[in-house]
């Protein structure tokens, strides 16, 4: 049996989510998926905690900061000094795994095992052949190493960014990012709400901002629901949060607006939603996209979100509040303009990749194939 190696990380779910669906998909393909999350299992567990927390620490009091350090890594090479040994961090346990495990292929869907890889291709280690799934809409320099067979990225733009960047076009292939087989195949929206007891004679306006809600601005959009002035459902997802969640609770009090927390099938939110206001995480735009419910994004974290807004809004698939009285308005304008809805819905038929996974694993499978046969 061919056994894939998949490596990621927990520094905000997307990875995490990436590496199920590849894994899922090596599964029902008769392969075996090895998932290692880098940091806790290559580096250590205590490292992962700490560096974690500091990470959600700086997206919810100094988003400007981590912007800041997004913009400069930007701006350096993956092997740049200044990276202070960054890249290899994790390397040396990886390469010991490698040996253990003897995997037929590795997937990273997270930087930094991308580059530690690369980093043991470069010192002469065997490697096996190495695909990296670029979980956002956006080239950055730190994904970008010599030593990388392949990479898989999100759309056309950001496989010509790499070009530029110096990647051969023949390792660039654009498959999109892999999403759960549940958001290319989402039930129809009036079933979905019946199910979830939600009406089908107003719009119905979902609002997340990923697992941990507080890294978002959802009591803005709370508010701003609550005041518009035509009858809809609001639903509110607050995440692991629970203090987010008591606080929607409280502005829902009285109004149409329902809150949850945190909701693993919430591919059926999407299908049952005539508008999806969140922030722009590469992996929530990847799953609107497959479902084809129009964006509104707003809170979007300086950094890569940033930069995925940048993309959906050139590509015409969301609409971005810069603040509150945008977000009132463009609330309000979405809402009452049913043209503006299916102009975005449109867009993201042209765009949409709900069998990124499928592409990704053929890729992967057949290098298991031709390294099989070169043995």
């Amino acid at each position: 049996m061919r056994r894939v190696l998949i490596l990621t990380a927990s520094y905000g779910s997307g990875h995490n989510e990436a590496a199920r669906c590849v894994a899922a998909e090596v599964a029902r393909r008769g392969a075996e998926p090895v998932v290692l999350d880098h940091f806790r299992d290559l580096v250590h567990p205590l490292f992962d905690r700490a560096t974690r927390a500091l990470y959600l620490a700086l997206l919810r009091h100094l988003p400007a900061v981590w912007g800041l350090a997004y913009w400069l890594g930007d701006r350096l090479a993956s092997d740049s000094p200044l990276t202070l040994g960054a890249p290899r961090l994790g390397a040396r346990r990886l390469d010991a795994a490698l040996a253990r495990l003897a995997p037929d292929a590795v997937v990273t869907v997270h930087a930094t095992p991308a580059l530690a890889l690369a980093a043991l291709a470069r010192a002469g280690r065997r490697v096996p052949p190495h695909t990296t799934v670029v979980t956002d809409f956006v080239a950055h320099s730190q994904w970008i190493a010599p030593g990388i067979d392949r990479y898989c990225v999100a759309a056309d733009e950001v496989g010509r960014d790499l070009v530029a960047r110096g990647i051969p076009r023949e390792r660039v292939v654009v498959t999109g990012v892999p999403v759960r087989a549940q958001f290319a195949s989402a039930p129809e929206p009036r079933e979905t709400r019946r199910a979830l007891g939600l009406p089908d004679d107003a719009p119905v306006v979902l609002a997340m901002a990923g697992s941990w809600g507080s890294v978002g601005r959802l009591p803005d959009v709370a508010r701003a629901l609550a005041r518009l002035p035509r009858p809809l459902t609001g639903v509110l997802v607050a995440g692991h949060d629970r203090a987010l969640r008591v606080c929607l609770e409280r502005l829902a009090a009285g109004t149409s607006l329902r809150v949850f927390g945190f909701v693993p099938d919430v591919h059926r939110l999407m299908a049952a939603a005539d508008l999806l206001v969140t922030k722009a995480g590469g992996m929530t735009l990847a799953e609107a996209m497959a479902v084809e419910v129009p964006l509104l994004f707003y809170g979007s974290l300086p950094g890569q979100e940033r930069r995925n807004e940048r993309f959906a809004a050139a590509a015409g698939v969301a609409l971005v509040a810069r603040d509150r009285a945008d977000l009132a308005r463009l609330l309000d304008r979405a809402l009452r303009d049913p043209g503006l809805l299916e102009h975005l819905r449109a867009a993201m038929r042209t765009r949409r990749r709900p069998d990124a996974a499928r592409a990704v694993v053929d890729l992967v499978l057949a290098d298991c194939a031709r390294a099989g046969a070169s043995r």
